[in-house]
């Protein structure tokens, strides 16, 4: 059990440290570097997150995720009060991104064709990305940017796909990834 809580707290302090970066990187370079921010922290913790919903599934899973988006978007606005904007809007779409996240995973979950971590992780990544992908950049930059929204789509799905087989690789499991 103490194993467990260890990987859970690193898997949370990652959560929040790839969002925070995320942010802070944003606030610094811009729109144009949404797709790489994307791809690299994004996608990591579209990933993290579905870990983390297994770990959580019944144990306060929503209160949590909602500490740590909210957390991240309070550090990355006390670290640099001018990403204020940006953590506002990440902490908004995000919030979004998850509960479309947690539909889609849920149902991947409840179902017996689409049973294998890879495939719930991947399937309600692309949920969460579509949303995150598209709320962000309006609400960031108050416009909406089809090529960056597209852009970060792909961007998203490619990085939570990398970063799921390297969650399961390391772990090893792949109906319970932190176990």
């Amino acid at each position: 059990m103490p194993r467990l809580r260890a990987r859970i707290v690193l898997a949370c302090a990652v959560y929040v440290a790839a969002l925070v970066a995320a942010n802070l990187l944003v606030a610094r370079f811009g729109p144009a570097a949404t797709p790489v921010i994307g791809f690299f922290l994004i996608g990591l913790d579209l990933t993290l997150r579905d870990a983390l919903h297994d770990a959580w599934a019944g144990r306060g899973l929503w209160p949590r995720m909602l500490a740590l988006i909210g957390s991240a978007g309070a550090l990355s606005w006390a670290l640099d009060p001018a990403s204020g904007r940006i953590a506002l809007a990440s902490l908004i779409a995000f919030v979004a991104a998850a509960l479309a996240d947690a539909l889609v995973y849920q149902a991947l979950r409840r179902s017996r064709r689409f049973g294998g971590w890879l495939m719930r992780a991947n399937g309600s990544n692309a949920a969460g990305a579509a949303v995150d992908s598209l709320l962000f950049p309006l609400l960031a930059f108050g416009a909406l940017m089809p090529s960056i929204s597209a852009a970060q789509f792909g961007a998203k799905l490619a990085g939570g796909f990398l970063w799921s087989l390297l969650l399961r690789a390391r772990t090893g499991v792949q109906q319970q990834p932190l176990r």
